[in-house]
């Protein structure tokens, strides 16, 4: 029987990943909503071509003609939900407005695909409370998370020693610290390895993507942050790794492409085939490893300090989407935007979260907050 799929963030680059794995397997698939945050236009040729027609836009730039099948606004994607009640949602929203959907997915005892790592970042303990509820299974998108998921199929929880994400280091992993303040939003937005969306892409370049992952990692496989190790593998071909109690390590490899993370997502517990080339291993260039420099990317290190409070971590994520933003506008500079997350962290220390309606409040304080020191 075909799988009824809802895709958050269609017209991104997850989303769009997301529906070629589909054009390869529209035997297997039906798309019944689809969501975007302003691009309607792309959208409304992508329901066309999936012969979707439940959609749902939460900011649209100009207006669009409200009729039945088309869901506006701030709590459009939760509605699209609700709606479709679909049998699994993949969530490829950008930022932390990737949150509330996600919730809701596993609140109606929905499969959630999550490429959203902010909605665990900053909302991990009642993603994951819920999921456990209803008896939902999570399945990470990202690449390192999935990476991590495959390896520890068929694996004991509790022989689990230590996870190793791997990371490409970015742009600007051989530059010298003192001219990161020269970095321009082009030179950051031309990543080595691979192709994404703006933010991830600053975020790679400051590895705050990688210290936001740290955080992911520590709710989706109930690890602590102290035995989840970072290294910088440039090639990007290894996408992390599992070290076990006997020291025995699982490693999952491929070719730096989204497609092969989303495919396994879509059909778990089985693996789709895809049209990409294999990975030969003999022309597999010489495999690095080396440890990130603290001193270049303290990014890593705040993050390892939001992972304690959770209060932290929503503010450092909403501090980071502004700075991040600030930056592209030319409004700080390159080396200001984990200065400018630091500050928020600092000026919003004693905030508390005791709901998911706190973690709305709070990046919402936070953006307010963040806003003003930019100033």
């Amino acid at each position: 029987m075909k799988r009824n799929v809802l895709v958050l963030g269609s017209t991104g680059s997850i989303g769009r990943s997301t529906l070629e794995v589909i054009r390869m397997h529209r035997s297997r698939f039906n798309v019944v909503g689809l969501s975007a945050n302003a691009n309607i236009e792309l959208l409304m040729k992508q329901a066309k071509e999936f012969n979707v027609d439940m959609i749902a836009v939460s900011s649209p730039k100009g207006t669009v003609d409200k009729h039945e099948g088309i869901i506006t606004g701030q709590n459009a994607q939760v509605e699209l939900i609700r709606h479709t009640k679909p049998d699994i949602v993949l969530n490829g929203i950008s930022g932390s407005a990737g949150f509330l959907p996600s919730l809701e997915t596993v609140r109606m005892g929905i499969t959630l695909a999550i490429a959203n790592k902010e909605s665990m970042v900053i909302g991990g303990r009642f993603i994951k409370e819920e999921a456990a509820k209803n008896d939902v299974q999570i399945i990470p998108v990202d690449s390192e998370h999935s990476a991590i998921f495959q390896c520890l199929r068929g694996e004991a929880s509790n022989s689990v020693k230590r996870l190793i994400l791997t990371a490409s280091g970015g742009p600007f992993r051989d530059i010298p610290k003192e001219k990161l303040g020269g970095v321009t939003p082009e030179m950051a937005l031309r990543h080595p390895t691979w192709s994404m969306g703006k933010r991830i892409t600053i975020d790679s370049a400051t590895m705050m993507n990688k210290g936001l992952e740290i955080i992911e990692a520590s709710w989706l496989f109930d690890m602590d942050v102290k035995d989840i190790d970072v290294w910088i593998h440039p090639q990007s071909i290894i996408h992390s790794m599992v070290e076990f109690e006997d020291t025995s390590i699982k490693a999952q490899m491929g070719f730096p492409d989204m497609k092969i993370p989303i495919s396994y997502a879509l059909g778990w517990p089985f693996r789709l085939p895809t049209d990409l080339p294999s990975l030969e291993v003999s022309n597999v260039p010489a495999i690095e490893f080396f440890p990130p420099d603290p001193d270049r990317f303290p990014a890593l290190g705040l993050a390892r300090q939001a992972a304690a409070k959770p209060q932290l971590a929503c503010i450092m994520n909403a501090a980071d989407e502004v700075a991040v933003d600030a930056f592209l506008r030319r409004r700080i500079h390159f080396d200001q935007i984990i200065e400018i997350v630091e500050a928020s962290m600092e000026g919003l220390y004693n905030e508390e979260i005791h709901s998911p309606e706190d973690i709305v409040m709070l990046d919402k304080k936070t953006r307010e907050y963040t806003r003003k020191l930019i100033k």
